[in-house]
């Protein structure tokens, strides 16, 4: 599995969805400035995120995951 391209950029995905989260959930915690700037464009990017790595997982799980 680790050698299946399609998981390894599932993977990335995932872990891009996990970073904008953190980065989004740190920036609402800190509050200030930052959190008035960019709070909405980071969570629209976090959903925009999440929607290729559903996809991806998807396709990986229709052309892979039966070997």
């Amino acid at each position: 599995m680790l050698q299946d391209p399609l998981f390894i950029i599932a993977a990335i995905a995932c872990f891009a969805v996990l970073i904008v989260l953190m980065i989004g959930v740190g920036g609402f915690a800190r509050g200030g400035d930052f959190n008035r700037k960019y709070a909405n464009k980071l969570m629209r990017l976090r959903i925009a995120a999440q929607f290729v790595a559903v996809i991806l997982i998807l396709v990986f799980v229709w052309f892979g995951g039966g070997r």
